[in-house]
């Protein structure tokens, strides 16, 4: 029987008791677990016990398995068992943006594409436009973690190693565009600039999907969930603030039922695909 009508084995995994702020992993991944075992065989694992689970199942799915910064020496040891025995892993570990860190951020300024202004040196601090503040967080942070608050005299003395540095971007909200593959699904937006995850339905212009657009054709992923996260400047300029490849919290709570039933839909029909080519 093919992979793409067996009913598959799937590894999802989670970190249930992760807590973040503004953010219910657990139920996203109860919900969403329970969704696709309509049409899959789900069992779910920290992500700890996924490089030792993973052989007796046909896909492992990443989902909110929290910053892989916690534990990052078994992150690479799982990514590098799952490539060399030929597991088929959902997102693709393909991906060149959040998967392997903060340099893409980086690579896309120096590009020339809409990102905040970014750089790793302090011989590139003239590529930064003067604000009252500038953020530093290091090249593999995750949930904001390591960021410090910097002013522009303090710049020249920190410790340029495996940090960046971006201007502290005064911005009216933050949007962010969710993909499966390279197909958009939907847009939500934090129209208050202090509270990131006080999400609301976003009805995204044509301009706005071809902004995020760009940035997931940039990508090296076929098959998984992207979420593409922007800032609206006062000049009613995208940014780019993060291209989040690896786990990204989808906040299906907030979707009307036909969108939520259309990105499943759209899910089960990737991890299919995925195996397949596996």
């Amino acid at each position: 029987m093919s992979a793409a009508r067996q009913r598959l084995r799937i590894l999802y995994v989670s970190d249930l008791a992760y807590e973040a702020k503004g953010r219910r992993y657990c139920d996203e991944d109860i919900y969403l677990s329970t969704q696709l075992g309509d049409d899959f065989d789900v069992a779910i694992c920290p992500p700890l016990a996924a490089q030792q689970l993973m052989d007796a199942f046909d896909v492992v799915v990443l989902r909110n398995s929290g910053p892989v910064i916690h534990y990052l020496p078994e992150y690479e040891a799982f990514r590098e068992a799952a490539r060399n025995r030929g597991i088929c892993v959902f997102t693709e570990p393909t991906g060149r943006a959040d998967q392997t860190g903060k340099q893409y951020l980086l690579d896309l300024f120096r590009a020339g594409y809409p990102v905040i202004p970014t750089i790793d040196a302090a011989a590139d601090l003239a590529q930064l436009p003067h604000t009252a503040e500038y953020i530093a967080k290091p090249k593999l942070g995750a949930d904001s973690i390591g960021l410090t608050v910097v002013q522009r005299d303090q710049l020249p003395t920190l410790h340029y190693d495996n940090l960046l540095v971006q201007p502290r971007i005064d911005f009216q909200y933050e949007v962010s565009f969710y993909y499966v593959d390279r197909t958009p699904q939907y847009a939500l937006n934090a129209p208050d600039p202090t509270k990131r995850w006080e999400l609301q339905h976003y009805q995204a212009s044509d301009d706005d999907w071809t902004f995020a657009q760009q940035f997931i054709d940039w990508n090296t992923i076929e098959h998984g969930i992207q979420r593409v996260d922007a800032c609206r400047t006062g000049d009613g300029e995208l940014l780019l603030v993060e291209l989040e490849d690896l786990n990204p919290y989808l906040s299906l709570d907030l979707l009307d039922e036909h969108a939520r039933t259309s990105f499943i839909t759209a899910m089960k029909e990737s991890i299919r695909a995925s195996a397949v080519r596996q």
